[in-house]
């Protein structure tokens, strides 16, 4: 599986990482009516980046825990890489 330090902005990606910190969570108004956001940060061997979760996943995850997201959207915010879920992708805490 690829790690981290290989993801490329516009393009989805498949990795398993861990939760190293989460961000306080902001109410934010987006084009769909108000929502929550968080930004949590990932790592691997490799590296770091920034996973942002919306909604009800600001309050689904914890630090420490490893995750998988599948087919997450990687984007290029600020000159720093991201991924989120994007249209299909999903996260799945792992043992």
């Amino acid at each position: 599986m690829p790690g981290i330090a290989t993801l490329q902005a516009n393009q989805n990606a498949t990795i398993e990482a861990t939760i190293t910190a989460i961000s306080a969570v902001r109410d934010v108004t987006t084009s769909r009516g108000p929502s929550q956001v968080a930004d949590a940060t990932l790592q691997d061997s490799t590296g770091t980046i920034t996973l942002t979760l919306w909604g009800e996943d600001t309050k689904r995850y914890s630090v420490g825990q490893k995750v998988r997201i599948t087919d997450g959207w990687v984007k290029d915010y600020r000159g720093k890489l991201q991924i989120s879920m994007g249209r299909s992708g999903k996260i799945t805490v792992q043992p």
